[in-house]
């Protein structure tokens, strides 16, 4: 025998090459897979639990029926904690809204790019200003100058399209994302 035969023998008793496997490299891999579980079934609930909640999720859409609401009407629904303003509005409001000049307005919006119907206008109904709830859904409410919304916090004037005309709000009242489900139904988000 010489000496690489020697030393293989005394470092596998059983004449085993080193190509084949081992009880302990069984072991090995039996406690990876193990320990990769035990990883995995930890790691899982902590994951999940960074999804939204069930009732999160459920106030991300809302669908409203608006067959009742007539001409001039207005209605306030709340969704995902903020109020929604939906106004359908007349002739006369519509006219007014596509009358103006952009080139009058601080954020410039043409009212066709804010309404998916001329008749109905959906917006959220916060002042882009300070955050505030802006007057105006009620009939006896103030519509300020320009027939819309009026905020009386800090005197920001909205028009027949909820665009910012007077006062310090930076911004156009938000357009949510909607869709007509039908002639009397609308969901929202």
């Amino acid at each position: 025998m010489d000496d690489d035969q020697l030393i293989q023998k005394e470092l596998l008793p059983n004449e085993q090459s080193p190509t084949e496997p081992t009880r302990r490299d069984f072991l090995y891999l039996t406690a990876a897979a193990f320990g990769a579980v035990g990883v995995g079934s930890v790691a899982w609930p902590f994951i999940h639990s960074l999804n939204p909640a069930a009732d999160t999720l459920a106030l991300s859409t809302t669908e409203v029926n608006i067959g009742a609401v007539e001409p001039g009407q207005a209605i306030t629904i709340t969704w995902r904690g903020k109020p929604v303003f939906i106004r359908r509005r007349t002739p006369k409001e519509i006219d007014e809204a596509a009358q103006v000049k952009l080139d009058e307005l601080r954020d410039p919006q043409a009212d066709k790019d804010r309404v998916q119907k001329p008749e109905w206008l959906i917006l959220v109904g916060v002042c882009t200003h300070l955050g505030c709830v802006p007057l105006g859904q009620k009939s006896s409410d103030p519509r300020g100058d320009y027939d819309g919304w009026f905020c009386p916090c800090h005197g920001s004037h909205y028009d027949t399209s909820g665009r910012v005309r007077k006062g310090p709000a930076p911004k156009n009242l938000a357009v949510p994302t909607y869709k007509f489900l039908s002639e009397s139904k609308v969901l929202i988000g």
